[in-house]
């Protein structure tokens, strides 16, 4: 008689991207999944779309599963389509920012080894003239991948990818060094899908979701991800226009939205008469993530949309999500990110590896079933990201007594002026409160004397009259004199990465 172990396999099935598409159509083949405009796209179309595609991979573009492809563009329903093509087939995707020039789409193309390039049109004309390394077709997505998919069938029997591995290569967003290729997993995405639908609870069959952020990052991804997933509805938006999207939140019914705070300043920078005109109905679930959500945002947040909605999430592409802070605690838990994600555990560590006493700030590392399986042919950056079963980006944290995670600052962000540390998230988090700053980020800057100090980029709102020294007086009895910026650069934006973050190495390096 064989034990139980032995006829594990025997029942063991892979979790995977097509596998839960194909469930969700079976359910309802003539349900809407993906609008965008005046275009949809059905379920059983969407699968039929998706068998090509792969039909296409390891057809007639010849890509080997295990071999890498490509896609660079904006939110499309076509990308969607490529990216559950791929993963059936087993082929890893390096999803590109398209906002970047022709020779870093090249350089990420050539680094990831990438066999065949989805391109939409204006990245296709961008990159026209260029050469690369590895990949011998560039696919544009319109015409040209229309009859790709119009001269393949799909295959009698679709390739099984396993679980563990690659999904996609997002490449880190260069903030803070060269971008890192990282290698997300279909086990780890896909958990991550469930943890989604559990904590967020606005991705059922009857929920209707706006999918605005880039799906070339992580968070974009993963959101656009879920609600087809679990056989719901999913708008997507090519570009983030704020009365256009605010319009969308209320006309389409929308259940659920993920935004970057850029975009929440955007949206609640709209004309009250705007913002009371297009207030949604139906809208239960709002989540941020990417960046830093201001305290004084979240504020805003609550009292437009409503107790009860929102969600502040903090994670990493590395490590996928790792806290959320749920609705109840979003005012009672000052500039908190929240406790531990479903499956994820957290600890908060001291140099020397020991964990952290309550509300002493220490090093987060995180472990959970969404780790990644490391960056791409960079084993060194691998080992400086993993001990022992637990990763870390190099964010700086502390944890209260009640189990609540606080994000001090990144590792590399920190400052140190006359031996002191000193957090910029602290100070940009007093300065957003100023009724004439609509933006700020501080950062350290060398100083003869102290090491550094501290420089202040400010955004003014429009109109708004303010000075340094002006500046300077608001952060007086506020935050000590230490931290105070008396280095004030007013600029006309901040500058941030297509999914929000602030790219400090470029403020930095101005004068």
């Amino acid at each position: 008689m064989r034990s139980q172990q032995a006829e594990l396999p025997f029942s063991f099935a892979h979790l995977g991207m097509a596998v839960g598409l194909r469930a969700s159509m079976h359910r309802a083949p003539g349900k809407i999944a993906f609008t965008q405009g005046e275009r949809t796209r059905s379920y059983a179309a969407l699968v039929e779309r998706m068998d090509r595609v792969t039909a296409a991979l390891v057809g007639p573009l010849g890509v080997a599963p295990g071999q890498h492809a490509a896609i660079v563009g904006k939110n499309s329903i076509e990308y969607m389509e490529v990216v559950f093509g791929a993963a059936q087939a087993g082929i890893p995707l390096a999803t590109i920012n398209p906002r970047l020039a022709p020779p870093e789409i090249v350089a990420i193309c050539d680094d990831a080894e990438a066999q065949v390039l989805f391109a939409d049109a204006d990245s296709a004309v961008a990159l026209r003239d260029s050469r690369f390394a590895t990949v011998r077709r560039v696919v544009v997505i319109g015409d040209e991948l229309e009859v790709l998919l119009g001269d393949v069938r799909p295959l009698a029997q679709p390739p099984v990818a396993p679980e563990w591995g690659t999904f996609t290569i997002p490449y880190t967003s260069g903030t803070t060094g060269k971008p890192k290729g990282v290698l997300v997993s279909n086990r780890s995405r896909i958990l991550t899908l469930f943890g989604m639908a559990a904590e967020y609870g606005c991705f059922g069959p009857d929920d209707r979701f706006l999918a605005v952020a880039p799906m070339c990052h992580g968070a974009g991804m993963a959101f656009s991800l879920a609600p087809v997933f679990f056989g719901g509805h999913c708008e997507v938006m090519d570009k983030f226009e704020p009365e256009l999207v605010a319009r969308r939140l209320k006309a389409g019914g929308t259940t659920g939205f993920f935004g970057v705070p850029t975009h929440f300043h955007a949206l609640m920078a709209l004309p009250l008469a705007v913002l009371e005109r297009e207030r949604p109905q139906a809208l239960r679930t709002v989540i941020s993530n990417a960046a830093a959500l201001p305290q004084a945002m979240k504020e805003r947040l609550v009292g437009y949309y409503g107790e009860g909605l929102l969600h502040e999430t903090y994670g990493s592409t590395e490590a996928g999500i790792v806290t959320n802070l749920r609705p109840p605690d979003q005012l009672r838990k000052q500039q908190c990110v929240g406790q531990p994600f479903p499956a994820t555990l957290v600890e908060i560590r001291r140099d020397d590896g020991s964990v952290c006493d309550a509300d002493e700030v220490g090093e987060l590392f995180s472990a959970s079933p969404y780790l990644f399986n490391g960056y791409w042919k960079n084993a060194k950056a691998t080992a400086e990201a993993w001990r022992d079963g637990w990763v870390t980006v190099g964010d700086l944290a502390r944890r209260d007594a009640e189990g609540h995670i606080y994000i001090v600052d990144r590792k590399k962000d920190m400052v140190i002026s006359g031996g002191i540390n000193i957090y910029p998230r602290e100070i940009e988090e007093m300065l957003a409160r100023h009724p004439a700053i609509a933006e700020v980020a501080v950062v350290g800057v060398p100083d003869e004397k102290w090491g550094e100090r501290l420089r202040a980029f400010v955004v003014k709102r429009a109109g708004a009259e303010l000075t340094a020294e002006a500046i300077a007086n608001f952060c007086e009895g506020r935050i000590s004199a230490i931290k105070i910026p008396r280095d004030v650069v007013f600029i006309d934006h901040v500058p941030r990465n297509a999914n929000g973050k602030v790219l400090k190495t470029e403020l930095r390096g101005r004068g």
